[in-house]
């Protein structure tokens, strides 16, 4: 048959064979086009999910590996604050060498003082103690003593009256504890 009797043979609107294959293929390819597409999203949003994970996960390890960094500063501020107790000058020294002693701890305290600020600006703070009740959460108590004079007789039971060694926090959590004495 020729083309032309083929062509007259099928009815007005109607469709052959071949059509209604093609129509079939077409709505298997248009199902699996969504399948595969589906498919590539949930992909892209599971790789999403993981990246924003693991930059988490690397967040945390930055934050645990600066902590780690900054308790091991910490007995440097210790050893500034033992030093900026300390009397150095004494009546048997001459003008002069109360003068370079006195520049020499201006320079330590300016170095302590430089340590503090960068230590601030990691996020860490001094936890306040003297004065202040003793909170279990940031304070380790190393001794319970009975108020010495008259006037310490109001003091408290629970609050503290001597910090033996500063206690910081960064950006809320405790990185050491006060070492404090409190009252009885």
């Amino acid at each position: 048959m020729t083309e032309e009797k083929q062509a007259a043979s099928v009815p007005q609107g109607g469709t052959t064979a071949s059509q209604e294959e093609f129509k079939k293929k077409l709505e298997e390819c248009e199902k699996k086009a969504a399948e595969y597409l589906s498919g590539w999203q949930r992909e892209r949003a599971d790789f999403l999910n993981y990246k924003k994970e693991e930059m988490e996960r690397i967040g945390q390890l930055i934050n645990y590996a600066r902590e780690e960094f900054i308790l091991e500063i910490l007995p440097l501020m210790d050893n500034f604050e033992v030093i900026a107790r300390q009397n150095f000058l004494s009546e048997n020294l001459s003008g002069q060498e109360k003068e370079r002693i006195e520049k020499i701890i201006q320079g330590i305290n300016q170095i302590k003082i430089q340590f503090h600020d960068f230590l601030k600006s990691l996020g860490v703070e001094e936890i306040k103690s003297v004065g202040e009740k003793f909170d279990p959460k940031f304070h380790e108590s190393v001794e319970e003593v009975e108020p010495a004079s008259p006037t310490d007789k109001g003091i408290k039971s629970g609050i503290i009256i001597e910090e033996i060694q500063k206690g910081y926090k960064s950006n809320g959590r405790l990185l050491r504890p006060a070492k404090v004495k409190v009252s009885k």
